[in-house]
Formats: C-alpha cells, sequence, structure tokens
C-alpha cells in the first residue's frame, strides 16, 4: 500500500549538480532524500514559495499538465513506485475522459514538478517497500 508523503524541504546548492528535496511521510516520521537537477529544484522552489507562480511562458511541467487536460485527462497523484540501483522510477497517475486510470513512466522530479503546479497540489505517495529501503540507510 503506498504511503502518502509530502515535499518536507528543497535543497538548492550552487556549487553542485544534484540538489535535494526530502519527502517525509504526513502519518509518520520517516523522510528521505532525492538528488533531483537545478531546472527541477528551481521549477519546484519557486512554486512552493511564490504562491500563484506563473511563469511568462509555459514550462516543460505547465506542458504536461495542459497536454493532458487538451486530451480529456486529469493528473491526479504521483507514485514513487521503485527504487534500483540507487535511481527512484515514479509514474504520474492520469484519469482519462472514459474513468481509466493510466499511469505514465515519469522521473520523480518531474513527476513532483507536476504535482506542484497544482494548488493545492497533487498527493504524492511513496511504494511501501520504496520508502523501507529509502530510509533503512537513513541515520
Amino acid at each position: 500500500m503506498p504511503v502518502q508523503m509530502q515535499l518536507a524541504r528543497i535543497i538548492i546548492s550552487e556549487l553542485t549538480e544534484s540538489q535535494v528535496i526530502y519527502l517525509r511521510e504526513i502519518d509518520g516520521e520517516r523522510e528521505f532524500p532525492i538528488l533531483i537537477g537545478i531546472f527541477e529544484a528551481t521549477n519546484i522552489d519557486r512554486r512552493v514559495k511564490e504562491d500563484g507562480y506563473q511563469p511568462p511562458r509555459p514550462l516543460t511541467h505547465d506542458l504536461i499538465v495542459r497536454t493532458a487536460e487538451a486530451l480529456g485527462g486529469t493528473i491526479h497523484s504521483v507514485v514513487i513506485s521503485d527504487l534500483s540501483n540507487q535511481t527512484y522510477y515514479a509514474q504520474l497517475r492520469v484519469e482519462t475522459e472514459d474513468g481509466e486510470m493510466i499511469e505514465i513512466d515519469s522521473r520523480p522530479s518531474d513527476a513532483i514538478a507536476v504535482a506542484v503546479t497544482f494548488s493545492p497540489p497533487l498527493p504524492i505517495f511513496v511504494a511501501e517497500h520504496v520508502l523501507a529501503e529509502a530510509t533503512s540507510s537513513m541515520p
């Protein structure tokens, strides 16, 4: 059963290529980091900190949302579904016009960036086995 998480922290450093986001369990204490790129980190950070932020032109994450909506779909949530060789895997869960729920393969950073384009942000879930593995090496 997936565990609902929330974006807890975003750490942006101009000194490194990888930025870090932390997800924290909503009804618990567990949290873990995911390394992401600067573009996704700054987009997520701006959307979280600047309520109602709209870029002058659509970013890739806006394009994903608009494309789904133009095709009659509704993005419902993000699921981080797997962890393999220190790489996380995620899906965007999209409901089609006829009620079918489809999952679209995504990098977690892109999926979370899509989630925060909504107000309030879309739910973020993590598979229990991923959460257990991600937090097992945490102090």
